[in-house]
């Protein structure tokens, strides 16, 4: 399992999901570039006082992400626009969770790259939960199926 984050733009996003990805043993994909100057001090900064034991693999643009991962696990974005309510998804354990920035979500492009396109249901009149909650929701339901959390 892996979570991926294209171009994130708040800092302390992406603090809180490298923070829940770090206490499960997953892997996180940066898909750059970023609204914020990258660093571990600035991670630190955002509450991030596990960087020196997050697995985080930094990707120049969209394309390298795109090579780095060619045949390797379905690329699974969790967006507003999904054909899948979470629920109803069954993961597979070498699913990368890809999710889009806080302003604009994903672009078509990735949508049209994507195996699948999830939705986290949500109660009538409301567009979408903050990037890092959605992504601890997503990840725990993918553990959770694919029994992969920490013994």
């Amino acid at each position: 399992m892996h979570l991926a984050l294209f171009q994130p733009e708040i800092a302390g996003n992406v603090g809180a999901i490298l923070r829940t990805a770090t206490c499960f043993g997953v892997p996180v994909d940066i898909i750059e570039p970023c609204g914020f100057p990258f660093s571990e001090r600035g991670l630190k900064r955002s509450g991030m006082d596990y960087a020196d034991h997050a697995d985080i693999r930094r990707h120049a643009d969209w394309d390298a992400y795109q090579s780095a991962f060619a045949n390797k696990g379905r690329l699974v974005l969790l967006t507003t626009k999904g054909a899948t309510p979470l629920p109803g998804f069954a993961f597979q354990p070498g699913d990368r969770l890809l999710l889009g920035n806080e302003s604009s979500g994903a672009p078509d492009y990735v949508h049209a790259a994507a195996d699948a396109r999830v939705v986290i249901p949500l109660r009538p009149g409301f567009r979408s939960l903050n990037v890092s909650v959605a992504a601890g929701i997503a990840l725990a339901e993918a553990l959770r199926q694919t029994k992969g959390f920490p013994a």
